[in-house]
């Protein structure tokens, strides 16, 4: 009984270590995951690039993460191949030092953190506090997981059990080395293992050496997850985790040999042999960015094991082929199918539209704009075959069937809506920025930005439910359309207030920041729309108000 309560033990703490991990990143993620791209993109100097990846995965709780992200953009050419791998590698000793600031003695904090976490995430209407409150109670569940690890390991610490596997892993450091590996590749995190090895070693539940063989092992796993996750992406895409994984995996390989053959963990263990997993891992991936020079010339290599993929001109074109399936329309769900594959794809292409907006408010390109006149061409063609083929679906259909049909079509018409604004009212407004030499002010254009990045945010989000039909993201899908009507209201405040001030470029530029920011909204609003049905069938909305506030205005009247 001893060791089943032991494992189940071990198993909770774990799980909540997981947990309060993701926990902290979804909280910054919700909260400031539509800066990233800007910042990740913005920055080209090797040391800038690995100085942003150090701050990200601070941020984000997970170097794999930013390896993720790097990946996308990256697929996308907002990054290069070398910048990104700056990012990437910046990213692994922010991560390490993460897990530095993890071990320390902070459950004084637990309470506090709990406390006021807590109250902001149930109290506050506000969404940056709300997910502020997320991420500080995370950051207390993480300090409590560790807490129940160490727990969780006194009473097996003595016994026959733990010690004969601690003594096999400390003479045989491969095996120690592939379970550390093993272990960040199932639990998809390297920082909660570590973690949980600087916690046995701090109680001698296991030895340094074994510790450090895990540890090392740990970063070899962490480079595989981004690979994993993104086996599906573009040849571009790819290459920057393979990248990071030839240097971190052969790199961890060299250094597993070098701490296991030459007598050098003993100056690395003055403060302690916990504090000797950490000074390893930190180390280890701090002289990795002594790579940061050569990282470039990987890019050969590379391409060869992922070349790009042929055919362009064949992939553009089938962007913009419909995936409509007449042969489907005889069995309603196949046929309803095909209209959210072609839902998706006009997706795919307003999306494509709106990226480009604050560039061309930069820096006005007739070219790009004629190409997003082009693909909102496209969108209603689509919009027009979504009609038809919904029109020529049998008519005995349930009624499930024929309610789904109409709120695939009336979500046709919301995004051929929002393709219709970026082309209609915000190339025009660029355009009119342009000609007339028209400027913002520093401030107003960050606003403007930051909304633009929300938008594209929203979008994705918006696509996945779409896809997914998920009651969560539904809720936080319509969460953000309210937070983008108070980020909106918030910019034309500070607008306003800039013209009081006297602000001479804010006169000029008012009529268009004005705009700009109304069809932004109404952009995001049409994106948003997605989540109505969703939620009322799951019964998170309510139909009607109108009741509502009969009970609350009008009833007293009645008394």
């Amino acid at each position: 009984m001893t060791i089943v309560s032991f494992v189940v033990q071990l198993m909770g703490a774990t799980m909540l270590l997981l947990y309060a991990v993701r926990m902290v990143r979804t909280g910054i993620e919700r909260a400031f995951g539509a800066s990233f791209k800007r910042v990740v993109t913005t920055t080209s100097h090797p040391l800038s690039a690995a100085g942003t990846g150090l701050v990200l995965a601070v941020i984000l709780q997970s170097s794999a993460a930013v390896a993720i992200l790097v990946a996308g953009f990256a697929n996308t050419g907002a990054i290069g191949f070398g910048a990104g791998i700056a990012v990437v590698l910046g990213a692994d000793l922010g991560s390490a030092l993460l897990i530095q600031v993890l071990s320390f003695k902070l459950e004084w904090l637990v309470p506090l953190l709990l406390a006021i976490g807590g109250g902001l995430f149930i109290k506050s209407d506000r969404r940056k506090l709300k997910q502020a409150g997320r991420i500080l109670m995370g950051i207390a569940f993480i300090l409590i997981s560790l807490r129940f690890l160490r727990e969780t390991m006194d009473p097996i610490r003595d016994s026959a059990f733990l010690p004969s596997i601690a003594g096999f892993l400390e003479t045989d450091f491969i095996t120690a080395f592939i379970a550390g590996a093993v272990l960040a590749w199932v639990m998809h995190s390297s920082v909660a293992v570590i973690l949980m090895c600087v916690t046995l070693v701090s109680i001698g539940a296991l030895p340094m050496v074994a510790g450090v063989s895990l540890v090392l092992g740990a970063n070899l796993g962490s480079s595989l997850i981004p690979m994993w996750l993104t086996k599906n992406m573009g040849a571009e895409a790819r290459r920057v985790p393979l990248a990071n994984f030839l240097i971190r995996g052969s790199g961890a390989v060299l250094a597993l040999f070098i701490v296991n053959k030459l007598p050098v963990l003993q100056y690395l263990s003055g403060m302690g042999e916990a504090q000797a997993l950490i000074n390893t891992h930190v180390l280890f991936n701090a002289i990795l960015l002594l790579t940061l020079p050569v990282c470039r010339f990987l890019l050969a290599p590379v391409s060869r094991l992922l070349p790009d993929a042929q055919g362009g001109a064949e992939v553009v074109q089938q962007i913009n082929r419909s995936v409509l399936d007449n042969a489907a329309l005889a069995t309603p769900n196949l046929a309803l199918t095909c209209v959210k594959r072609e839902l998706l794809r006009m997706a795919h292409l307003v999306e494509t539209m709106t990226i480009p907006v604050m560039d061309n408010f930069h820096s006005y390109q007739q070219d790009q704009v004629a190409e997003i006149a082009g693909h909102e061409t496209h969108v209603n063609m689509a919009l027009d075959d979504i009609r038809h083929y919904v029109a020529a679906l049998p008519k005995d259909m349930d009624e499930l069937d024929q309610q789904r049909a109409r709120e695939l079509t009336e979500y046709a018409i919301a995004l051929e809506t929002a393709g219709d604004l970026v082309v209609k009212h915000m190339m025009p407004l660029a355009k009119k920025k342009a000609g007339g030499n028209i400027k913002f002010s520093k401030a107003g254009r960050e606003e403007l930005v930051n909304i633009h990045e929300r938008v594209l945010a929203n979008m994705a989000l918006g696509f996945n439910v779409l896809l997914s039909d998920d009651l969560e993201s539904a809720r936080l899908l319509l969460e953000e359309k309210s937070e983008m009507a108070r980020m909106e209201r918030s910019s034309r405040k500070k607008h306003l207030k800039r013209l009081s001030d006297g602000e001479a470029i804010s006169f000029e530029s008012s009529n268009i920041h004005l705009e700009a920011l109304r069809t932004y909204r109404e952009i995001n609003s049409h994106i948003a729309s997605v989540a109505y049905p969703i939620l009322y069938r799951g019964g998170q909305l309510l139909e009607t108000r109108l009741i509502e506030t009969i009970s609350d205005e009008g009833l007293s009247q009645v008394k």
